[in-house]
């Protein structure tokens, strides 16, 4: 049997990937800080606790060797030189990455959106040999480069598939960005304001498709990078009656030509002033990945479980870290701007 270690597994992108392998014919111990389980998965899936920054525990849990490691909560170089002291007990490896590594002809990357004239312009699709940051410890997208290129730098020594997820969603997920509009609908709004008619275009990737390329990397052990997003990359426009259907409601949406009219009015978490789509090709190439579901499609889960989630608690104390990055529902705001147009 083949044996693997899913680390992270309790996460949002961890439990439809446990559920992969095990269907797939692995063996798996599931590895998460708290050491839980997911109740669908089958009872011969062991989990154990990992402190990720214990290089003791991340041994241990290596125990004698594993075929395959699935590491979806490594984020710096720090995590990576952890397989470089181990390779000789690790047969294959898929480490979740980012694109936010990605920068475009001029050197902006998401690092840069803030500035003005900041937002990086990247080729539609964005292809794998796009230029990238630079390594380093200052943000989220330099950390991960330089843990991508740690790994890269072993080699024959430990084959590695970096995965460059887009705009992940899912159950579970701790910054949903469809809370911007379900979070509307159970405040009783039917109105919403997006901003550049709605045509922002910022690709999502779902947990169950992060999952089926993990299960096809897991089968074909290589070093590569390979971008991660949904067969299609929808507008928010699209995304907003993609929930309308799932709720069974209809909004009013109305649409503002350009930038947002005022700060926080038209503005949601998808919001990116130039699009970002990824080029799905190399991973058709190169693990014969074919699409398993739509954003559509994998909506309803997502909601259902968000609706539940939220269930007579206030959004930020359900969800904190959304709360720290985005100002969601600034209605005072918005009405004032919606009661000045209508004059």
């Amino acid at each position: 049997m083949k044996n693997a270690l899913v680390i992270g597994a309790t996460g949002q992108t961890g439990r439809p990937t446990v559920q992969a392998l095990v269907e797939d014919g692995w063996t798996v111990t599931a590895a998460s800080r708290g050491g839980g389980r997911d109740e669908r998965w089958p009872g011969d899936v062991r989990e154990v606790r990992l402190d990720r920054e214990d290089d003791a525990e991340f041994a241990r849990a290596l125990g004698d060797g594993m075929d395959l490691v699935v590491d979806t909560v490594a984020f710096t170089a720090a995590h990576a030189r952890q397989y470089a002291a181990l390779t000789d007990r690790v047969g294959s490896a898929v480490v979740l990455s980012s694109g936010a590594v990605y920068a475009d002809g001029q050197g902006r990357s998401f690092d840069t959106q803030e500035e003005p004239d900041g937002f990086p312009r990247y080729p539609v699709p964005l292809p794998e040999s796009q230029p990238t940051v630079a390594p380093g410890d200052a943000t989220y997208g330099t950390r991960k480069i330089a843990m991508e290129r740690e790994l890269l730098a072993l080699g024959d020594r430990l084959p590695v598939t970096l995965l460059r997820a887009g705009a992940i969603h899912g159950p579970y997920c701790r910054g949903p960005r469809e809370l911007y509009f379900v979070g509307r609908h159970l405040d009783g709004r039917r109105r919403r304001v997006l901003a550049h008619r709605g045509r922002n275009r910022f690709h999502p990737v779902g947990v169950r498709t992060l999952a089926e390329l993990v299960r096809l990397a897991a089968a074909r052990p290589g070093s590569r990078v390979l971008n991660a997003g949904d067969p299609e990359a929808p507008t928010v426009a699209e995304i907003g009656d993609a929930v309308d259907a799932v709720l069974g409601i209809e909004s009013e949406t109305v649409l503002v030509e350009g930038a947002p009219p005022e700060p926080g009015v038209g503005v949601t978490p998808w919001s990116a002033t130039h699009p970002v789509v990824y080029d799905m090709g190399a991973a058709e190439r190169e693990l014969g990945y074919r699409p398993v579901t739509t954003y559509a499609e994998s909506l309803a889960e997502s909601i259902r479980w968000l609706v539940d989630h939220l269930r007579d608690r206030d959004w930020r104390e359900a969800f904190p870290k959304m709360a720290a990055n985005y100002d969601l529902f600034n209605y005072t705001v918005e009405d004032a701007w919606l009661a000045r147009r209508e004059k």
